[in-house]
């Protein structure tokens, strides 16, 4: 998605001109910057050599539009053609995107490494634009659907254990992932959780209390 920047304008005045700025770029005047590059002059009697205004309306994108902006690109490029990228609900301190679309399911990646890495890059155009919250980002709802199924698997992992008496390792996960699985397990007062190894190889270890 490609947002259009800044315009020039001629009109009688400054006023008139800036208006004109405002409704091509389709936004408020406090959404753009304004800089006058001729001011209007009157010809001689008011008729002959006079001399337009002239200004440059310059549109200020913000944070989230710049990663909404990245993301739709970079789903295009990777051949996600029609996927839509939009804020989600806020309901915390978060900054949560969605990309949809038909397409979408290709930006998952294999247990949800490529949407991990689409998330990064998201975050490093986010931060550097000047945004100061976390970045979250979903593909047509894989985050909940995923979430769902690995509270699951914690919850009959950690009754693997507890039958067993010893520990459970899981596959590798990404930092969201690896989260789920410790919240979903940290109040059984039996179980204990904590990550091992490297990125990205990075896995959960799920074992009795008193082993760990």
């Amino acid at each position: 998605m490609e947002l259009r920047q800044s315009v020039e304008k001629t009109a009688k005045t400054v006023e008139e001109a800036v208006g004109l700025g405002l409704a091509e770029l389709g936004v408020a005047r406090y959404q753009v910057d304004v800089c006058v590059l001729e001011e209007p002059t009157k010809g001689l009697f008011g008729i002959l050599g006079g001399r337009m205004a002239r200004v440059k309306v310059t549109r200020r994108v913000s944070p989230e539009e710049k990663a909404v902006a990245f993301l739709t690109e970079l789903a295009t490029r990777m051949g996600a053609l029609g996927v839509t990228c939009a804020p989600g609900q806020t309901e915390d301190e978060n900054f949560k995107l969605e990309l949809t679309g038909a397409n979408a399911s290709r930006l998952i990646g294999k247990r949800g490494q490529t949407i991990e890495a689409l998330q990064v890059l998201a975050a490093v155009v986010y931060s550097r634009a000047g945004g100061n919250r976390r970045v979250l980002l979903d593909v047509n709802s894989y985050r909940a659907k995923r979430q769902e199924s690995l509270v699951e698997l914690a919850l009959k992992l950690a009754a693997k254990a507890k039958f067993s008496g010893r520990r459970v390792i899981m596959e590798p996960m990404g930092a969201y992932e690896r989260r789920v699985i410790h919240m979903a397990l940290q109040d059984d007062k039996d179980i204990v959780t904590h990550s091992e190894g490297d990125e990205p190889f990075r896995k959960v270890i799920i074992a009795l209390r008193q082993e760990h």
